[in-house]
């Protein structure tokens, strides 16, 4: 009589070997995702600056955000040398330090940070000084209509309408998700303007000069609207 098979009793507790070593796994996936989210955020950043075709800029993050930079590199600045001069149509030009700001009066506003190229971040909390509150300070001439932002990138530029500029969420941004801004997110100070597009939010801030009439930003310039609202944003000028 032929012998029957023998039965493999490992057939069991091999599944279960797999099942615990996929589950294992996934586990230490997900422990060391932050740790591989932020590494791939630094690279991205780091990237960003030395590249002047903006490649980076569509390469996925799983945090969100993407890096732009309309420069090949811009420099680094930190609490012994960063300044933001104020001027222009004022009575009281004054130049700011970074603890200078840090110790105003600070305004939180959380937004979604929004992209003309489709991305996406809901609900970023920003911090800083209202930009309205610098502007009091210096104290805007009569004839001041409007706002011109200049940045240490040396490039890139903006502007706001002085009404658009004096809202509440509308803010000379320091910290962005409780933490202070990277260089990569144009730190240490940013324009954050809560209610249009992320590209009206000019990275970098070294200055801001009151004009008679708007001056088109870096992107205005290039077909981008001069006024970025976002679709569903209250444009009244007291809104936030």
């Amino acid at each position: 009589m032929a012998e029957k098979p023998k039965r493999t009793p490992a057939g069991a507790p091999v599944g279960r070997r797999a099942m615990l070593g996929m589950l294992g796994a996934g586990a230490a996936g997900l422990a060391a995702a932050p740790y591989l989210q932020r590494g791939w955020e630094g690279f991205l950043g780091a990237a960003s600056q030395v590249d002047a075709t903006g490649i980076t800029g569509l390469l996925p993050n799983p945090g969100g955000f993407r890096y732009y930079s309309v420069v090949g590199s811009v420099p680094r600045k930190n609490e012994t040398n960063y300044q933001l001069r104020v001027g222009g149509l004022v009575d009281r030009p004054r130049t700011y330090t970074l603890p200078d700001l840090r110790a105003m009066p600070q305004t939180r506003v959380v937004g979604d940070v929004v992209c003309t190229d489709g991305w996406r971040v809901d609900k970023t909390p920003f911090e800083g000084v209202k930009l309205a509150d610098l502007l009091d300070a210096a104290g805007v001439r009569s004839e001041g209509a409007a706002v011109r932002f200049r940045c240490f990138d040396g490039a890139y530029t903006e502007s706001l309408t002085l009404e658009q500029a004096r809202r509440s969420d509308v803010l000379v941004a320091l910290n962005m998700r409780d933490k202070p801004i990277t260089h990569e997110h144009g730190g240490p100070v940013r324009l954050y303007v809560a209610p249009m597009y992320f590209y009206k939010s000019a990275k970098w801030l070294s200055g801001l000069s009151v004009t008679d009439k708007v001056v088109p930003g870096y992107w205005e310039e290039r077909g981008y609207a001069v006024d970025g609202w976002l679709d569903d944003a209250d444009r009244h000028s007291d809104a936030a």
